[in-house]
C-alpha cells in the first residue's frame, strides 16, 4: 500500500484515539498510543515492522522538535535560582532508579553483575515527549511543572553517562572488552561534550539568522532547517541528537530577544508530527511480549517506579522544594521510550549474550510506561493544582495591568 495513504490512515486513527481519550478524561498521548496499538502486530497488523522502519524519519523529526522545545524551559535567570536544586534532584532520582533496579536483579533474582548493572542503568532515562505534551495539553504551570521539564532533560544526560559507565563495567566483568576502562569511560563524556558544543554553535547561528526573518513562514523554515541540521550533524558525528537540540533551544531562548517567535513557529508545524509519532510508537508495541517477560519484567517496572519516586522525593526534600514537588515529581518521571530502545541497540552490539532478555524487558517496560506514563503525569499536575496554570498566570497579569 502507498506510504502516503498509510500515513494518512495513521494520522486519522491517532486523532480519533485522542478524541476518545479526552472523553474518558485521559491525556491525548495515551489515546494516540492505544490507537496505534490496534494498528500494530497485536491486533489488526496494518502497520508492520517494515512500515515502522520506513517511517523512522517521523520519529526522528518528532524527537528533535520535542528536544528543541524542552530547551526553551532552560531560561538562564530561572535556572540560576533552581540550578543546583535541579541537579541534585535529578542526580538522586537517577541514582535511586539504578540502585533499586540493580539490587533487585542482582540480589533478589540472582542475575549476573553485567546483566544487572546494564539494565539498571537503562532505567534512569525518562522519555520527555509524553510528559511535555501532557503539560501543554493541560496548560500546566507552577513549581512542579517548572521542575519536571528541566529534570527530564537533565536525567537523559545523566542516563547516557550512567549507561556508558555500566556498559564498560559489564564488558570488563565478562572479559569481552579490548579497550581499557579509561577509554570506555571517556566515550560517553566525549559524546556529551561534543553534543553540548555543537548545540551551542548551532544555537547562536539560529539566534542570529532568526533575527533577520521577515515573517512567520520564514522563521518556521529557518527553525526547522536548524533542527534538521542539528539532528543530522549529531548522527553523522556519533553525538546525541536529543542533547544537541536541547542545547540549541536553550541558547535561543536565552540570547534571542523575541525567542517565542521561533518556538511558536515550530509548534505550529509539530502537532500532526506528534500525532504520527505517538500513534506509530503504539503500533510498534507487541502485546505478545507480555507472555515472555515473566515475573522479572513486572518486578523491573515496579522497581524503576519505586527508585525514581524515592530518589525524586529525597532530592526534592533535601533542597527544600515545595511540598507539591516532593510529593508528585516521581509520578511525572515514569514514561520510558526512545532513549532506552536506542540503548538496547548498543547492548545487542557490545553485550550480545544478554541482549535478548534485556531488550525484552525494556520493550515490555516501554509498552507499560508509554501508555500509563502520561496518565500518571496528568495525575501529578492535577494533584499539584497546576492544570490551567498558564491561563491563571495570564489572568493575573491582565488584572495587574487593569
Amino acid at each position: 500500500m502507498d506510504v502516503l495513504l498509510k500515513i494518512g490512515i495513521v494520522l486519522v486513527v491517532g486523532l480519533v484515539g485522542g478524541k476518545i481519550a479526552r472523553i474518558f478524561k485521559l491525556p491525548n498521548v495515551s489515546g494516540y498510543l492505544v490507537a496505534g496499538l490496534f494498528l500494530g502486530p497485536s491486533f489488526f497488523k496494518y502497520i508492520s515492522a517494515q512500515d515502522i522502519d520506513s517511517l523512522a524519519v517521523i520519529s526522528e523529526v518528532a524527537l528533535a522538535i520535542i528536544a528543541f522545545s524542552i530547551g526553551s524551559e532552560f531560561v538562564l535567570k530561572d535556572m540560576l535560582k533552581l540550578g543546583k536544586s535541579i541537579v541534585i534532584i535529578t542526580l538522586l532520582e537517577v541514582v535511586g532508579a539504578i540502585a533499586v533496579v540493580f539490587s533487585l536483579m542482582y540480589f533478589v533474582f540472582g542475575q549476573p553483575f553485567a546483566f544487572s548493572i546494564v539494565i539498571a542503568s537503562m532505567s534512569a532515562a525518562t522519555a520527555p515527549a509524553a510528559t511535555l505534551l501532557v503539560m501543554r495539553q493541560y496548560r500546566a504551570d507552577g513549581p512542579l511543572t517548572r521542575t519536571i521539564l528541566p529534570v527530564v532533560a537533565l536525567d537523559d544526560v545523566f542516563g547516557i553517562m550512567a549507561f556508558g559507565i555500566a556498559l564498560s563495567l559489564a564488558r570488563l566483568s565478562v572479559g569481552g572488552s579490548e579497550s581499557t576502562l579509561l577509554q570506555m569511560l571517556v566515550q560517553p563524556v566525549v559524546e556529551i561534550v561534543g553534543s553540548l558544543a555543537l548545540g551551542l554553535v548551532l544555537g547562536f547561528i539560529l539566534a542570529w539568522v532568526g533575527k533577520k526573518a521577515e515573517d512567520r513562514d520564514e522563521m518556521q523554515g529557518i527553525s526547522l532547517a536548524a533542527i534538521a541540521a542539528a539532528t543530522g550533524l549529531s548522527t553523522w558525528l556519533g553525538l546525541s541528537p536529543l542533547l544537541t537540540n536541547i542545547v540549541m533551544g536553550t541558547v535561543v531562548v536565552n540570547v534571542m530577544r523575541h525567542s517565542t517567535r521561533v518556538f511558536a513557529s515550530v509548534n505550529d508545524f509539530a502537532s500532526p508530527v506528534y500525532v504520527l509519532f505517538f500513534t506509530l510508537a503504539g503500533a510498534s508495541l507487541d502485546l505478545r511480549i507480555l507472555m515472555s517477560v515473566g515475573l522479572m519484567g513486572l518486578a523491573y517496572i515496579a522497581a524503576r517506579a519505586a527508585g525514581k519516586g524515592l530518589g525524586a522525593y529525597i532530592g526534592a526534600r533535601h533542597v527544600r522544594a515545595p511540598e507539591t514537588v516532593q510529593k508528585y515529581l516521581g509520578l511525572a518521571l515514569l514514561p520510558q521510550g526512545g532513549i532506552s530502545i536506542g540503548l538496547s541497540v548498543l547492548v545487542r552490539q557490545f553485550l550480545p549474550q544478554y541482549a535478548v532478555p534485556i531488550t525484552t524487558i525494556i520493550m515490555f517496560s516501554v509498552l507499560v510506561y508509554e501508555v500509563s506514563g502520561p496518565i500518571f503525569a496528568k495525575i501529578a499536575i492535577s494533584k499539584a493544582g497546576e492544570i490551567g496554570g498558564m491561563d491563571a498566570g495570564r489572568e493575573d497579569v491582565q488584572a495587574e495591568l487593569a
